[in-house]
C-alpha cells in the first residue's frame, strides 16, 4: 500500500520528509518493527511510544506517526504529526486491511458484568445457526473452529483488524465483541464499524483507571455516542443508566428488560440449580443457564438475534441447547455431595447477583459458603463492599487471596474486613493461601451445603510478585475433593 493510500480521511497536522513505495507493516512496538514499516507513537498509560521512535527507526520504520515534536529526523524518512496517534491507528489499520469491519456485521457488548457471557453466548448461537463467526472475549478470540488466547479484554486495534480481515477473507458474517471501558478510552476500538451495540449494566469497577464513577460512565457511553446511523443500539432498560448510555446515540435506539416496558421483555418463570424457564416476548424457553443475571444476557442475546434478522423458532431452540460459559456460575457436585460453583465475581455488584441467585435457589437447610478475595494493585474501594456483600449474603465467608500481584495479600483482605459489619464479625475466617482457604471449606462443609468460589472463574494463573502461577480453581477443587473423599 502506498503513503496516499494509507492517509485517506486521516486528519494531519503537519508532514514532514518524503518516502515513496509501498510500506510495510503497521507496528505500535518498536521491538516488531522492520525494514519499510509504519511506526505509530502512542502515549499509553504505562509508556510512551515516543521514547522508542529512534529505536523503531535504527529497525527501519520509515513512516512515523507522532503526537509530540521530536528530534530524531533521518532521510527517506516521512513523519506525520497527527493530534491524537492512537485515535489515528485505527484509521490507518482501517485503510491498510481493507476495512474489514464494514464487510461483517460487527457486534460489540459492553457494561461492568455480562460481557463475556453475553458474547460467547452469541457466537455460540450464530455458529449452531450455521454462521461461521469471530469471538473476542475475555476468555479467548475464536475464529470459526480456532482458537488464540488473549490478555485483554479488547485487543489492540492492529489485532482486531488483523482477526476481523480474516474472517472477511474466509466469507464469515458476524463477529461477536466484548469492548471494555479501557479499550474505548484508549482508542482501541477506533475505526471500527460496529453494526450492533449491547449495554449489559453498569456498575463499581475500574476506578484505580477512571478514578471517578461518572468517568467510568462517560467511557462507556463514549462507544455508543461514536455509533454510525446505520447501527443499532440495544440498552438495558431495568440498569438506571440504560438510557444515558444512548442518550446522544444516532443509532437507531432499541431496549430489553425484565421489570420495565422494553422492546424485547423478558420474565423468569422458574428458577432452578439446573436451569430456568423463561418467557421471552411471550415465547417460553427453558435454558440449562441459572440465574437472573442470566436471564438477562440471553434477553440480549435474544434481542439481538432478532435484530440481525435470524429467524426466531431456530434462534429459541438454540438458545435452549446453549452451554454454561466457562468460570461463569459453573457448577460441580463434588464425591462428598457439595454443590461447588466457580464464577468469575469480582465487582460488588457481580458477587451480589450471584450470591442472591444462590439464596433464591437454596432451600436454607445448607450451609452456604463463599470464598472471596480481590486484585492488588486494582480498584481497592471496592473490597470492602466485596466482604460486606459476602458476610451478608452467606452464612460461612473465607477471606484470601485473588490476584495479590505486588500487594501484600494480607494487607488486601485487611483492606475487605473494613467493610464487615460487628453482626457478622463470627461468620468470617482469613485465610490468604488461595488452595488452603478451597481445601478449608472443603474440609468442614457437609453434603448439600453450596460453595461459591469467587472471583477468578475462567483465570487458569494466579498473579504473585510480578509471576504468573498455574492456578484453575475449578482444576484444583475437584482435585482436593477426589483427595479428601476418596
Amino acid at each position: 500500500m502506498n503513503i496516499s493510500e494509507l492517509l485517506h480521511n486521516i486528519p494531519i497536522i503537519q508532514q514532514q520528509g518524503s518516502f515513496t513505495g509501498d510500506v510495510g507493516e503497521i507496528q505500535m512496538d518498536s521491538r516488531k518493527v522492520s525494514k519499510r514499516d509504519v511506526f505509530v507513537a502512542i502515549s499509553g498509560p504505562q509508556e510512551d511510544g515516543h521514547d522508542f521512535i529512534t529505536s523503531a527507526l535504527n529497525k527501519g520504520a520509515q513512516v512515523i506517526f507522532h503526537e509530540k515534536e521530536i528530534k530524531d529526523f533521518r532521510e527517506n524518512v516521512l513523519y506525520i504529526q497527527v493530534k491524537n496517534s492512537a485515535k489515528s491507528l485505527g484509521l490507518i489499520c482501517k485503510n491498510y486491511f481493507g476495512d474489514p469491519s464494514s464487510q461483517l456485521n460487527l457486534i460489540g457488548i459492553t457494561g461492568t458484568n455480562g460481557k463475556t457471557t453475553t458474547a460467547s453466548l452469541l457466537y455460540q448461537t450464530a455458529e449452531s445457526l450455521g454462521y461461521p463467526s469471530v469471538l473476542i472475549s475475555t476468555i479467548n478470540i475464536r475464529i470459526h473452529q480456532k482458537t488464540l488466547s488473549t490478555k485483554n479484554t479488547t485487543p489492540d486495534i492492529i489485532s482486531i483488524n488483523k482477526i476481523l480481515k480474516e474472517a472477511v477473507d474466509s466469507g464469515f458474517e458476524y463477529a461477536f465483541m466484548e469492548v471494555s471501558s479501557h479499550g474505548i478510552e484508549q482508542e482501541r476500538i477506533s475505526g471500527l464499524e460496529f453494526k450492533v451495540a449491547g449495554f449489559t449494566n453498569i456498575s463499581h469497577e475500574h476506578l484505580d483507571y477512571h478514578k471517578t464513577f461518572k468517568s467510568y460512565i462517560i467511557a462507556k457511553k463514549k462507544f455508543f455516542d461514536e455509533l454510525s446511523k446505520d447501527a443499532i443500539a440495544i440498552t438495558n432498560m431495568d440498569d438506571k443508566n440504560g438510557v444515558v448510555m444512548l442518550q446522544n446515540s444516532k443509532a437507531l435506539k432499541k431496549s430489553y428488560a425484565l421489570k420495565s416496558v422494553a422492546d424485547y421483555q423478558g420474565k423468569i418463570l422458574e428458577n432452578r440449580f439446573n436451569g430456568m424457564l423463561l418467557l421471552l416476548n411471550q415465547k417460553e424457553l427453558w435454558t440449562q443457564l441459572v440465574g437472573k443475571f442470566n436471564a438477562y444476557n440471553l434477553l440480549l442475546v435474544y434481542s439481538i438475534g432478532l435484530e440481525l434478522g435470524w429467524d426466531e423458532e431456530e434462534l429459541l431452540v438454540s438458545l435452549s441447547k446453549l452451554q454454561k460459559v466457562k468460570g461463569r456460575f459453573e457448577s460441580y457436585i463434588s464425591p462428598g455431595g457439595q454443590i461447588i460453583i466457580v464464577d468469575y465475581a469480582h465487582t460488588p455488584d457481580a458477587l451480589e447477583n450471584v450470591m442472591s441467585t444462590v439464596n433464591e435457589t437454596r432451600t436454607k437447610n445448607e450451609t452456604f459458603w463463599v470464598l472471596v478475595g480481590c486484585g492488588g494493585n486494582r480498584d481497592a474501594q471496592k473490597r470492602p463492599k466485596m466482604a460486606k456483600v459476602a458476610c451478608r449474603l452467606a452464612d460461612r465467608v473465607v477471606l484470601t487471596s485473588d490476584n495479590p500481584r505486588s500487594e501484600d495479600p494480607n494487607k488486601i483482605i485487611e483492606d475487605m474486613e473494613s467493610g464487615i459489619e460487628p453482626q457478622f464479625f463470627s461468620k468470617y475466617s482469613k485465610i490468604p493461601d488461595r488452595q488452603e482457604a478451597i481445601k478449608n471449606v472443603l474440609a468442614n462443609s457437609h453434603s448439600g451445603d453450596i460453595i461459591l468460589i469467587a472471583g477468578k472463574g475462567h483465570e487458569d494463573y494466579q498473579e504473585i510478585k510480578g509471576e504468573r502461577f498455574y492456578f484453575d480453581d475449578m482444576e484444583i477443587t475437584k482435585s482436593l475433593t477426589q483427595k479428601i473423599f476418596k
